[in-house]
């Protein structure tokens, strides 16, 4: 998968901004460079430039002058890329950027696919395969959680733990194997009893990080939760009052909401995706009716539940809702949000305490409209999701492709322990224990395809 073309890219965000950076990677990108730049002192040319050095001049296209800029300059094989490296900084107009673009590719670089110089990068074994995905959950990040578990799977945190366990895998087949090769004279190399443990101990450390999924999952794509209820209940104008906008039309005529309507918010470094419903309730609107099903198809996605209860309702409206919707609730996080608590007097509100009390749930009493009490409904929020506190040195999974090749390593490390509880031959136990190599190798990239390659990388923002 080796390309010797160089690339170039625009690697800031597309449009008009303050400044712009192309990135040039490959063998020809000083060169390139080199014969559209002009240093504004007469001097060293890019090629007599050392690396890690910034050189002022202009871009010229013949006597046309494009842009001035600053031209920082990388030599393999250290770079990003690992390859010689060059980044352009101009002014951040399109127009700019689009001649600059054009008059290296004239010149003999190519357009970068999106993620190549990323792959490029895990190809020239400055990164592993894992480290790679990082980048672009870094680029991603929206939350002080999400960062930290990026930047410290980056830095190889994640790598580190592998190749640990990768090297006792190896140690062990390797004595396994050694003893195959000496079966006629009946010698064990291998203490069987030690390598039960040691086996044990990969397994749990295997199992310890394919558990960390439902965290890490957690923190990357944010929490996401249900906000449901009958029709006109306030789900709408709670929604807009947690996301802090007008995401949502709000009205009194009943079944105004009839699809989904989602957005995100941080709260305390903690991503929720909050999910608007349409309210429940008997209809023939075939349109209506519709909204409701993917009500209920949501909510059986969500980890919590916000049901939004209009406390003005009759009691036996509000519990029949409930015996519908307890069916897909299992499991969940549920917090009760009696709306439209401003309507009532304080002896009404207190009458209204004992509603739904056999349900083990936080219960919260709010106007949405008045905007009271949602700074306690945050925090319910916070404490419902019951994240642990992350720090940078964390090893938490948060990519899916990562989580199902550790539950492959993990039922193969299994298979090896029943192995060996069963004392089978070492063969059988030597191939089960390379399977679990090679689903471990699979994160990192030691095992990998083109298909494989192709599909991670496609992924990532041209420029990175």
């Amino acid at each position: 998968m080796m390309n010797e073309d160089t690339i170039c890219a625009i690697s800031t965000a597309p449009g008009a901004g303050g400044i712009a950076v192309i990135r040039v990677s490959g063998p020809e990108a000083i060169s390139i460079s080199n014969a559209v730049f002009y240093p504004r002192k007469a001097g060293k040319t890019l090629l007599e430039q050392p690396a890690y050095t910034i050189s002022y001049g202009s871009i010229r296209k013949g006597d046309e002058l494009i842009d001035d800029v600053l031209v920082s300059l990388f030599r393999a094989p250290h770079s990003f890329t690992g390859e010689d490296t060059v980044e352009i900084t101009c002014h951040g107009s399109v127009y700019i950027q689009q001649q600059i673009m054009q008059l290296l590719i004239e010149k003999g670089c190519r357009s970068a696919l999106p993620g190549e110089y990323t792959q490029r990068a895990f190809l020239n074994g400055k990164m592993d395969l894992s480290q790679a995905e990082a980048v672009a959950d870094l680029i991603a990040s929206t939350s002080a959680g999400m960062h930290k578990l990026a930047l410290n799977q980056m830095r190889g945190g994640f790598s580190q733990e592998l190749t640990h366990l990768r090297t006792q895998l190896l140690n062990f087949t390797s004595l396994i194997e050694l003893e195959l090769d000496f079966s006629e004279e009946e010698v064990e190399f291998a203490d069987r009893t030690g390598l039960t443990q040691l086996a044990s101990d990969i397994e749990q450390l295997i199992k310890k990080l394919a558990d960390s999924f439902s965290v890490g999952n957690a923190v990357k794509n944010g929490i996401p939760v249900a906000i449901i209820g009958e029709t006109n209940a306030g789900k709408s104008t709670l929604l807009n009052l947690l996301v802090g906008e007008e995401k949502a039309i709000v009205s009194d005529i009943h079944g105004t909401t009839r699809d989904v309507i989602e957005d995100t918010i941080s709260l305390n470094g903690v991503t929720f995706r909050f999910i608007d419903t349409a309210g429940i309730r008997e209809t023939t609107h075939i349109i209506e009716s519709m909204g409701i099903e993917r009500t209920y198809q949501k909510l059986r996605q969500a980890a919590m539940v916000l049901w939004a209860i209009d406390i003005t309702s009759p009691e036996e409206q509000i519990k029949a809702l409930g015996e519908k919707i307890w069916p897909e609730t299992k499991d969940k996080k549920i917090i009760l949000v009696f709306n439209k608590s401003d309507l009532l007097s304080r002896r009404e509100l207190e009458e209204k305490q004992q509603l739904l009390s056999g349900i083990e749930a936080d219960r919260i009493y709010i106007s949405a409209k008045q905007k009271s009490n949602t700074d306690q409904l945050k925090n319910y929020l916070i404490k419902a999701a019951a994240l642990p506190e992350i720090s940078s040195q964390d090893v938490i999974v948060t990519n899916v492709r990562h989580y199902e090749a550790l539950l492959k390593a993990h039922q193969a490390i299994e298979r090896v322990i029943q192995g060996l509880q069963q004392n089978i031959s070492g063969d059988f136990l030597s191939q089960d224990i390379r399977e679990c190599m090679h689903y471990l190798g699979e994160i990192t990239g030691q095992i990998n395809n083109d298909e494989i390659l192709g599909n991670i990388f496609a992924k990532f923002c041209i420029g990175k």
